[in-house]
C-alpha cells in the first residue's frame, strides 16, 4: 500500500518523540489553556481539545505533558495524557486529539484493522463534500481485478468514560454538542449514496471501557444522526488504545451498542 504521508508507518504505535513531563493539573480554561504544576512551577500549557473533556479537568489530577523546542511556538508545554480515577483503579487518557489520526493511518498501514485491510492507496485528508476532508482515503487500483470503491474513513477522538452514569463502562461520543460532527455523519451517507463506502472509526485514547455508544443525552443530534448514517449505508468500527508514558498503541476492537 501506498500512504502519501503515513508512508513508513511500520506499526499501530506512536511513540512519544521525547519523555513526558508529569505534573498536576491546577485549571483549564478557556477550551485550550492549562495551568500545571510542574517540579513546584506553574506552566501554562496548550490543551488540543475543543471538547469539554469530562471527568478529565478535575484540579489536582496527574497530568503529562509534552515540550517543544521550537521557539515560534508560542507556549513550550502541551497537555497529552491524564490520569483519570475510577471504580476500577486508575489509567491514563490521552486527551490530544491530533494523534488519533496518523494512529489510525498507520494501523490500516500495518493491517491492524482487518475491515480496512488490503488497499492499494492510503491518502490523508483529501477534499470531499461540502468544504470537508476526509480523515483517510482508501483506494484500490481501478483496473485489479475485484477493485473495491473508494472507502472514506472519518475518524474521532473519544476519551468519556462515565463510571457514575446509566452506562459506567462505555466509551462514549461525544462529549459535547458537534455540529460539525452532525455534518459529516450527513457527508458520509452521500458518499455511500455516490456508491463509495464510508466508515466512522472511534478511537478511544483510553484502555478500560468495555464497548462504546452515542452520549445520546449529551447530543440527541448526534446520536440521532449515526443511527440515520447507520442506516443509509454508512460502517462504524471502534478501537481502544493501550496508552503508557512512553506511547500510544491501538490494542483490541470495541463492541458498538446504540
Amino acid at each position: 500500500m501506498s500512504s502519501g504521508k503515513a508512508k513508513g508507518s511500520v506499526a499501530a504505535k506512536m511513540r512519544f518523540p521525547t519523555p513526558l513531563l508529569q505534573g498536576r493539573l491546577i485549571r483549564r480554561y478557556k477550551r485550550f489553556l492549562a495551568d500545571v504544576l510542574l517540579d513546584g512551577v506553574e506552566v501554562t500549557a496548550h490543551v488540543p481539545n475543543s471538547g469539554s473533556m469530562i471527568g478529565l479537568d478535575i484540579p489536582g489530577s496527574a497530568v503529562w505533558l509534552s515540550r517543544s523546542d521550537n521557539p515560534n511556538r508560542k507556549l513550550a508545554y502541551t497537555l497529552e495524557l491524564v490520569e483519570a480515577a475510577t471504580p476500577w483503579g486508575e489509567g491514563l487518557v490521552g486527551v490530544n486529539t491530533g494523534h488519533p489520526n496518523a494512529l489510525v493511518a498507520a494501523a490500516i498501514a500495518a493491517g491492524t484493522i482487518p475491515e480496512l485491510a488490503g488497499y492499494d492507496r492510503l491518502r490523508r485528508e483529501v477534499k470531499y463534500g461540502r468544504n470537508s476532508r476526509i480523515d483517510v482515503l482508501l483506494e484500490d487500483d481501478p483496473a485489479k481485478p475485484g477493485a473495491r470503491p473508494p472507502t472514506y474513513v472519518e475518524v474521532k477522538n473519544v476519551h468519556l468514560r462515565r463510571p457514575d452514569g446509566p452506562h459506567a463502562d462505555a466509551a462514549e461520543f461525544p462529549d459535547c454538542v458537534t455540529a460539525r460532527g452532525a455534518k459529516h455523519l450527513q457527508e458520509m451517507a452521500a458518499m455511500v449514496a455516490q456508491g463509495c463506502r464510508a466508515v466512522m472509526l472511534y478511537l478511544v485514547q483510553r484502555g478500560d471501557c468495555s464497548h462504546f455508544r452515542t452520549a445520546a443525552d449529551l447530543d440527541p443530534a448526534y446520536h440521532d444522526g449515526l443511527r440515520r448514517a447507520l442506516d443509509s449505508g454508512v460502517e462504524a468500527l471502534c478501537w481502544s488504545c493501550a496508552i503508557t508514558p512512553e506511547s500510544i498503541e491501538l490494542d483490541r476492537p470495541l463492541p458498538i451498542r446504540l
